[in-house]
């Protein structure tokens, strides 16, 4: 049994580690890319056409920055959230002491005291029911940021493919022969980026359109606590605030606009394809991942 026992730990290991340097499942964090192109294999190239290569280097380099800015704004949110959640506290606190206030009101017999204390009451319920409704808020919106930044991360990955892809492609189309390269290893491993950075995209856009909703919620739930204290609270609005662009996911192998930090449905701009050119070299087989 313990010989058994170990053989199917070695099993589930290696499937792990097979799943890693592909990128693995869908739903798990993306990992460095398991195939990349030496530049010195393209080196002696004239540099006037290289020219797709140095686009294809300056989105990779457009896309980590954008991740980093993803990354960022997931960790300020977080932050945030936790401000929210204490005024929430707060207005607890505040009922509290507005009904401490309208039993004082009701014994001294006063009923312009007592229409007050319950008129303060009745604010401090609707601020209250606001709150609640903006810590929802603030967790939908973070919820989303974490898809988003999940997002830029596949996106960062599959612009380095591109990259590596037309390294790749521009050695070949030079009649380069590198030893123990395979030039099909790398439109695939473009195509599996590619993959991953649609799904990837599609969950943010859906969590993003879930906060949408809990923010509509907010906002109604804030217009009515407004008009119960009199004034307008102009409390932060994250998702108000951003500047919204985007980019439509195009076809594998096809070079793109970068993405912004929070995109919304806009149309896609012109693309390029690159195409890997016919093979003038023998493929050799794969190492395994």
């Amino acid at each position: 049994m313990r010989v058994l026992r170990n053989v199917f730990a070695i099993g589930v290991f290696a499937s792990f580690t097979a799943l890693a340097a592909c990128g693995g499942a869908e739903d798990s964090p993306p990992g460095p890319l398991a195939r990349h192109f030496d530049d010195m294999f393209i080196a002696d190239v004239d540099t006037t056409l290289q020219q797709g290569v140095f686009d294809s280097q300056r989105e990779w380099s457009k896309a980590k920055a954008e991740n980093a800015n993803a990354e960022s704004d997931y960790n300020e949110a977080s932050v945030q959230l936790t401000a929210v959640k204490n005024e929430y506290q707060g207005t607890k606190l505040a009922i509290s002491t507005a009904i401490s206030n309208k039993k004082a009101a009701e014994q001294s017999a006063d009923n312009n005291r007592i229409n007050q204390a319950a008129k303060e009451l009745h604010a401090a319920e609707a601020a209250e029911k606001a709150a609640a409704a903006r810590v929802k808020y603030y967790e939908a919106y973070r919820g989303w940021l974490k898809k988003h930044w999940r997002y830029t991360q596949e996106n960062m990955y599959w612009r380095e493919a591109q990259y590596e892809l037309t390294k790749s492609t521009l050695a070949q189309r030079n009649n380069k022969s590198p030893k123990g390269v395979d030039y099909n290893w790398f439109p695939k491993q473009e195509q599996e980026r590619g993959k991953r950075t649609i799904a990837a995209k599609t969950k943010a856009d859906n969590e993003k359109a879930k906060a949408a909703q809990v923010r509509d919620g907010w906002l109604k739930a804030q217009s009515v606590a407004d008009k119960e204290s009199g004034k307008a609270s102009n409390l932060p609005d994250p998702m108000a605030q951003k500047t919204a662009t985007t980019q439509t996911i195009a076809p594998s192998n096809t070079a793109v606009m970068p993405v912004q930090s929070t995109p919304v449905n806009t149309q896609p701009a012109p693309s390029t394809t690159v195409s890997p050119a016919p093979s003038t070299v023998a493929p050799t087989a794969p190492a395994t991942p």
